[in-house]
C-alpha cells in the first residue's frame, strides 16, 4: 500500500480542496501517514495569496523535494493556487517536482499520480479556472467536531492589490442542496459546528438564484438535527443587507460572530483598492449589527502601508480602530503582488514604513481586544469543548467569539471526561492576553 504525506498551506478555502483530495486518494489506496519520511507520495497544496505566503510554499516544496534523497519519496506533486498562478514555471525552477495541479483541477489528482508512478516525467494539469472540480466526499482533518463548508468558488470584485480572481475564477455558487446534503453527511459523522467559508459568503446565490440567498441557507442549515452552531466568515461589508442581519439576529444557531474584512477606512484608499465601500457605510453596517446583536463578535482586516497612503491616513485609521472597537482584527504589510493593478500604483510606500504601521495598528487593537476581554469576566457563555491538556488536567474551548486557529481559547479546569465537540456552560473568571479562563458549570446540551 502506497503512502501519502499531505501538506496544505494557506486558507480553510484551501483546506477543504484539502480533504476532497484526501477522500479521493484514501478511496484510492492510499494509506495517509503523519510521517513524510516513510511516504512514497507528497502532496503540497500550496497558497500564493501574498509574497510571504508564496514563500512559505516554494521552502515547504524544496523541503519537501529533499526527502527524494533522503526518505522513500517516488512522487512529488504541488496543487493548490501557486500551481496554477506558477504551473509552467515550478518544474522548471523546482525539478524534483514530478506533477502540478492547479486549484480548479485537484480532482485530477489521482490521474496525475498514476502517471508520475507509471514514468511519466513532469506532468502539468492544465488547469481551467472557469470550472468547478467534480465533489468526491472529504476526510476532515480539523479534528472532526466542526468542518468548514465551501459554499461558493472565486470572486468578481477585482480588488486592485488582489490575484485571487485570476486564480480561482469568477464567483460561482454551489448548488443549495448541494451544500445541505454535505452539511447533513458532515454532521451524521460528528460535527457539531459549521463556518461558512468563500472568497466572499454575501453573494452566495446571486449568481444562482438570481438573488442574495445566504440567508435562506442559513435558515435551512439551521434545521439540520445535531447541528449547534453555524459561523459566518468573509461577509463584505456592502453586501450586508437587512435581510441577512434579520436571519443572523433571530436564527438560535447562527452565531453573533461575523468576519468582515474592510481592509481600509479612509475613503481615497478605499477607492484606490477597488473597494465598494467608503467609511460611512462601514460605520453603517457595524451600526446596523450592533443594534441588531449588542453582543455580536466583529473580526475585520486592514492592510498597511497601501500604494498612496500617506502617514495621516494611517493616523485616521487608528482613529477608526479606536471608535469602532473591533472584537478582533488581523491586519498585514500590503504585499506588491505582479498581475495586479495596484502593483504599478505609485507612490509605493516603503517596507519600513509599511512595518511600522503594522506594528502600530496591532498595538492598539491588542489594547481594545485585551479591555474586551476583561468585559466579559463574570459572564457564563457556552463553551465548544476542543480538546484537553492532559499534564495539566486542563480543557481548551472556543466561545461564539473565538473562531478556531485566528482568535482565542478558553481554559477550564477538567471536572470529567469529556469529548472534543461537547458544548458545555462555562462562567468566565478571569484573562490572559488573548485568552480566557473560567469554570464548567453546566452540562452539555445537545442541539435539536
Amino acid at each position: 500500500m502506497k503512502k501519502l504525506f499531505f501538506v496544505s498551506l494557506g486558507c480553510d478555502k484551501n483546506l477543504v480542496d484539502a480533504e476532497h483530495m484526501l477522500s479521493l486518494l484514501h478511496a484510492d489506496g492510499y494509506q495517509i501517514t503523519e510521517d513524510e519520511t516513510e511516504a512514497d507520495v507528497i502532496i503540497v497544496n500550496t497558497c500564493c495569496f501574498i509574497e510571504d505566503a508564496a514563500q512559505e510554499s516554494v521552502d515547504t516544496i524544496l523541503e519537501m523535494a529533499s526527502l527524494k534523497e533522503n526518505g522513500n519519496l517516488k512522487a512529488l506533486i504541488v496543487t493548490g493556487c501557486l500551481a496554477t498562478r506558477y504551473s509552467k514555471d515550478i518544474g522548471v525552477e523546482i525539478p524534483e517536482v514530478d506533477g502540478v495541479v492547479g486549484a480548479s483541477s485537484y480532482d485530477e489528482v489521482k490521474e496525475v499520480l498514476d502517471r508520475v508512478l507509471a514514468g511519466e516525467e513532469h506532468v502539468d494539469c492544465e488547469d481551467d479556472i472557469s470550472r468547478t472540480p467534480v465533489d468526491n466526499g472529504r476526510i476532515l482533518t480539523t479534528g472532526g467536531h466542526y468542518a468548514y463548508l465551501k459554499i461558493a468558488e472565486g470572486c468578481d470584485k477585482n480588488c486592485s492589490y488582489c490575484i485571487i480572481p485570476k486564480i480561482r475564477g469568477h464567483y460561482r455558487s454551489f448548488p443549495m442542496e448541494k451544500l445541505l446534503a454535505e452539511a447533513m453527511e458532515l454532521v451524521d459523522k460528528g460535527v457539531r459546528e459549521l463556518i461558512l467559508v468563500a472568497q466572499e459568503t454575501t453573494l452566495y446565490g446571486s449568481d444562482l438564484y438570481g438573488k442574495k440567498s445566504l440567508p435562506e441557507l442559513l435558515h435551512r442549515l439551521s434545521q439540520i438535527k445535531g447541528l449547534a452552531w453555524i459561523r459566518l466568515l468573509y461577509a463584505y461589508p456592502e453586501e450586508i443587507d437587512d435581510q441577512l442581519i434579520e436571519e443572523m439576529a433571530s436564527n438560535p444557531k447562527v452565531l453573533h460572530y461575523i468576519d468582515m474584512p474592510i481592509q481600509h477606512s479612509d475613503d481615497y484608499i478605499l477607492g484606490r483598492m477597488g473597494r465598494r465601500t467608503k467609511r460611512a457605510d462601514i460605520v453603517d453596517v457595524i451600526g446596523k449589527l450592533r443594534a441588531a446583536m449588542p453582543d455580536i463578535c466583529l473580526r475585520t482586516t486592514l492592510i498597511c502601508g497601501f500604494p498612496g497612503e500617506t502617514e495621516q491616513m494611517h493616523q485616521n485609521q487608528m482613529d477608526f480602530i479606536r471608535e469602532m472597537r473591533f472584537d478582533r482584527l488581523g491586519a498585514f504589510p500590503y504585499s506588491r503582488e505582479k498581475g495586479t493593478v495596484a502593483y504599478d500604483m505609485t507612490p509605493q510606500v516603503a517596507e519600513v514604513t509599511k512595518q511600522l504601521w503594522y506594528d502600530q495598528t496591532m498595538r492598539v487593537q491588542q489594547e481594545i481586544t485585551f479591555e474586551k476581554n476583561k468585559e466579559l469576566i463574570g459572564r457564563t457563555l457556552d463553551v465548544f469543548i476542543e480538546g484537553e491538556i492532559p499534564d495539566d488536567r486542563v480543557y481548551v474551548g472556543r466561545t461564539y467569539r473565538d473562531a478556531p486557529d485566528v482568535d482565542g481559547y478558553v481554559f477550564m479546569d477538567r471536572d470529567r471526561q469529556r469529548m472534543s465537540g461537547d458544548l458545555v456552560r462555562v462562567r468566565i473568571t478571569k484573562t490572559k492576553d488573548y485568552d480566557l479562563i473560567g469554570e464548567i458549570i453546566d452540562e452539555d446540551e445537545s442541539a435539536e
